[in-house]
């Protein structure tokens, strides 16, 4: 039986790469330190044979005592929300938690696989963004926190594997979505469906031209596993190339939730990009891999997700303060 390390065990990812990697055979320890991971997630898993947990800071040094053969690398916050109220750790972790993960996979030996973002293309001016596009990233914006936080981890992976020779992977993840989502956590889907279920209408920021491309998170996996096990060192765009503008997905979630409320403009956030796209031509040549399940369909399995939600959860909000970061 192999054993594979998954960090951010406890977060929307992370939790559904503990159940694939589980139901594929091989034993998984779970890594989190709830900063923004939820042991919900993870409460099917508790008396698993094949499943352990610890809780602890990927900042911090890693002992484990068993043998590794791999890593997945997926703690991090990884919403607006997130890496405005807590910048300075969604650097360390993207920084020294990947620094700590490559020396573990390098005494270990094990094949490491981070979770890199589309974010790394910031407001690109290439679309769709495929993987050979540097990118157009504000360092000292709000949001370059997480982009450059993502770039640097790209950079010292690479360089682990060119001077050490180590195993690495780097998938490019775009915006993935399904249950065990965090509701209200800022990002555009949870966002809309707890203002839908509040009988709130639905906030769209800028005039809701931005766009959007959206996996459901059992095609993510699909990609993320088959990139871990193929021979490619470089990073791989995963996502779904369905592209749609904000305002229309607006009116798909009020047409899905059958509420009556209607979408309201805000002002746009700084550097919030204004198309993304992925270019997976890569996936589907080097891993055979496209996305199969549609936005229509996903959607009705994160809406009814969402739905049996409790009355707490559905109203515990985590407000994103933008007061400080709108255009001028």
């Amino acid at each position: 039986m192999k054993n594979v390390l998954i960090t951010g065990a406890a977060g929307f990812l992370g939790s559904h790469l503990c159940d694939r990697f589980i139901k594929e055979g091989f034993y998984v320890i779970g890594m989190d330190n709830f900063i923004t991971g939820d042991i919900r997630n993870l409460e099917h898993l508790q008396s698993h044979p094949n499943f352990e947990f610890i809780e602890h800071d990927v900042t911090q040094h890693i002992t484990i005592e068993k043998p590794l053969d791999y890593i997945l690398h997926f703690a991090s916050p990884a919403s607006p929300i997130d890496y405005l109220k807590i910048p300075i750790q969604t650097l360390k972790v993207g920084s020294l938690g990947t620094h700590n993960l490559l020396g573990l996979a390098k005494v270990k030996k094990a094949r490491l696989l981070i979770a890199s973002t589309s974010e790394v293309y910031g407001d690109p001016l290439v679309h769709p963004q495929n993987e050979s596009y540097y990118g157009n990233v504000n360092t000292i914006g709000p949001r370059g926190v997480y982009d450059e936080a993502k770039r640097f981890q790209e950079s010292i992976t690479m360089a682990y594997h060119r001077f050490h020779g180590l195993e690495t992977r780097i998938v490019r993840i775009f915006n993935t979505y399904g249950p065990r989502m965090r509701l209200n956590d800022g990002r555009v889907i949870p966002a809309f469906m707890g203002q839908a279920l509040r009988g709130e209408d639905l906030t769209v920021f800028g005039d809701g031209s931005q766009t959007r491309s959206f996996c459901y998170i059992d095609d993510q996996v699909e990609g993320i596993y088959k990139l871990l096990l193929s021979d490619y060192v470089y990073p791989v765009n995963i996502g779904n190339p369905n592209e749609i503008s904000i305002s229309d997905f607006a009116e798909e979630i009020i047409k899905l939730t059958n509420t009556s409320q209607k979408a309201v403009y805000k002002d746009l956030p700084v550097d919030d990009p204004m198309q993304r796209q992925p270019d997976i031509s890569l996936a589907k040549k080097l891993l055979n891999w496209e996305p199969k399940v549609s936005r229509e369909e996903g959607m009705k399995k994160t809406y009814a997700y969402f739905k049996s939600l409790s009355k707490e959860d559905l109203f515990k909000r985590d407000h994103r303060d933008f007061s400080k970061h709108i255009k001028p």
